[in-house]
C-alpha cells in the first residue's frame, strides 16, 4: 500500500554566507546551509521533509502549523502567502 502524500510549495530564501549557502523558509522558520546552492536545496528537502514527518509522528500537525500562520481548509494545509521581500534600509543610532 502506497502511502498517501503531501505536497507544497514553499517559500524559499537562499543566500551566500562566506563560503556557505543559507536556505531559509519564513513559513516554518526552519534553516540550512551546504558548500554549494545544489547541497543546499537537497538538505533543506531533507530538512524540511524530517520536520514534517516529526509533527505527524507527535501528533501535533494542527498546533504546530496553526502557530506558524497556515490554514487548513478541507484538510488541506496552506502556507501564509510571502506578500513581499525587499531589501529595508534602516538607520539607527550609533551605540557608543
Amino acid at each position: 500500500m502506497q502511502k498517501d502524500q503531501l505536497s507544497f510549495i514553499l517559500p524559499v530564501l537562499i543566500t551566500k554566507q562566506n563560503k556557505r549557502f543559507v536556505a531559509y523558509t519564513p513559513v516554518l522558520d526552519l534553516s540550512t546551509s551546504g558548500k554549494t546552492e545544489k547541497e543546499v536545496k537537497a538538505r533543506f528537502i531533507e530538512m524540511v521533509t524530517i520536520f514534517l514527518e516529526e509533527i505527524v509522528e507527535a501528533k501535533t500537525v494542527d498546533d504546530v502549523l496553526s502557530e506558524f500562520g497556515w490554514k487548513k481548509v478541507q484538510k488541506k494545509w496552506s502556507p501564509p502567502k510571502v506578500v513581499s521581500s525587499n531589501f529595508m534600509g534602516i538607520k539607527i543610532p550609533a551605540i557608543a
